[in-house]
């Protein structure tokens, strides 16, 4: 049987003669009907075979597993009880692919399904999250490409470290150890803005922390912007409307897909309405206080328990500036007013999702860098290629990282960014 001309089960609303294809999502019967639920990338649709139609077959229709793929000539007809309003009257069928003791039954265990990853991503609610992040990177692309950045990509291999050195996983590049994966492009990135002033890339990006959270991979897609002649306040308005426009494409595209999540729309839906709450850390610490009974010491690292309480108090994302300077990386530009906090900040998603974007001002002063990189124990020798940007022609500028996967877990409301990726990356799995 010809599929070629087969149609979608979303686009399958009207009655009369109908191809379908796509696997078995359920399967039912007695011994006179079956009942198939067909699965495709669009939908579900309830088949039903009636062996008065099919004697001399039914042994292989009675037979048929879940998971089997086939290709099905029916009858359209109407059924209230179905999602879609129709059901097909089922008139010939071609198994293309059988199906024998599909391993993924109903209360399997978090691990049985992390072990079978390549078969869980056919589950209805991996398909939902896998469409939402679909939308998510086009949302990302559209934007930055709407307010005139260029696509720009930084090496994967890297010789020098920007976040952290504890977090650098080491490659053996043809016997030499000094070589890292990305943590960021942001270095690398630095120098391309002098030539295309606005940038932005979304790549993958490596970190090998030590951690089990529910937020964390050591493998994750980094969305980057980085711009020349901007501000600090310009690029934290660039975030807000990135956030905002990502959630508005979602909630335009995809609300059947966060029906099956069971997200509730309504936690969505002020985010694109309404403006995002602004506070320093100082101001963070205040509200800390006196609103969560959790005080926090001035220079102190906002952790994962103070960021969820602060988020928990709103219903748009929290954008936390003017961080201490101890605890931010060496390349965030001073306050002028301050010296003792950056112009840096954080956008906290709500709910207790946590932080999904971070940025700065990049420091001017080629001199303070150099102290910033020899206090936190680097060679600035290794930063030639990154020290010459502030030597020929340096100008303001900014950017920032978001985390793609703490977005989609934000948007589909997830317990665990293990699953807004469809093959996660930990500590403790690297396979399949």
């Amino acid at each position: 049987m010809d599929a070629k001309g087969a149609t979608a089960i979303k686009d399958a609303k009207s009655e009369g003669e109908v191809v379908l294809r796509g696997w078995v999502h359920r399967e039912r019967g007695s011994n006179k009907m079956k009942f198939i639920t067909l699965r495709d990338s669009t939908g579900l649709m309830q088949c039903v075979f009636s062996r008065d139609d099919f004697e001399g077959r039914w042994e292989e229709i009675d037979m048929m597993q879940v998971e089997t793929s086939l290709v099905i000539r029916g009858t359209l007809r109407r059924d209230e009880r179905s999602p879609t309003g129709f059901e097909a009257a089922v008139v010939d069928y071609e198994i293309i692919g059988k199906s024998k003791n599909f391993p993924i039954t109903k209360d399997q265990s978090i691990e049985f399904l992390a072990d079978n990853r390549h078969l869980w991503l056919r589950s209805r609610k991996m398909n939902a999250m896998l469409k939402i992040r679909s939308t998510v990177f086009g949302a990302i692309h559209e934007y930055f490409r709407g307010e005139g950045f260029h696509e720009y990509h930084s090496p994967i291999f890297q010789a020098v470290q920007c976040e952290g050195g504890s977090e650098l996983f080491t490659v053996d590049y043809f016997g030499k150890k000094d070589v890292f994966l990305a943590q960021t492009w942001q270095l690398y990135a630095e120098a391309a803005i002098f030539s295309l002033e606005k940038i932005y890339t979304v790549s993958p990006s490596f970190r090998a922390e030590k951690s089990k959270t529910s937020r964390h991979l050591t493998e994750y897609w980094h969305a980057e912007m980085e711009v020349a002649w901007d501000s600090f306040e310009a690029i934290v308005d660039h975030g807000e409307r990135l956030l905002k426009h990502i959630v508005k494409r979602v909630l335009e595209e995809n609300r059947e897909e966060l029906a099956v999540l069971e997200r509730d729309v309504s936690k969505l839906e002020p985010v694109v309405g309404r403006p995002f709450v602004r506070m320093t850390y100082t101001e963070a610490l205040k509200v800390l206080k006196e609103k969560c009974g959790i005080d926090v010491e001035w220079g102190k690292d906002l952790r994962t328990v103070e960021e969820e309480a602060l988020t928990k108090l709103y219903d748009v994302p929290v954008i936390c500036t003017h961080y201490p300077k101890k605890v931010k990386a060496f390349y965030m530009t001073e306050d002028p007013e301050n010296p003792d906090v950056v112009l840096g900040c954080d956008f906290l998603a709500p709910e207790g999702h946590g932080e999904i974007i971070g940025g700065s001002g990049r420091e001017p002063d080629i001199e303070k860098i150099r102290e910033r990189l020899i206090e936190s124990g680097e060679d600035p020798g290794q930063y030639k290629f990154y020290l010459d940007t502030r030597r020929y022609g340096s100008v303001p500028h900014a950017g920032f990282g978001l985390g793609v996967e703490r977005v989609v877990k934000w948007i589909c409301g997830l317990e665990s960014i293990k699953d807004a990726i469809p093959f996660p990356r930990t500590m403790e799995r690297y396979r399949p």
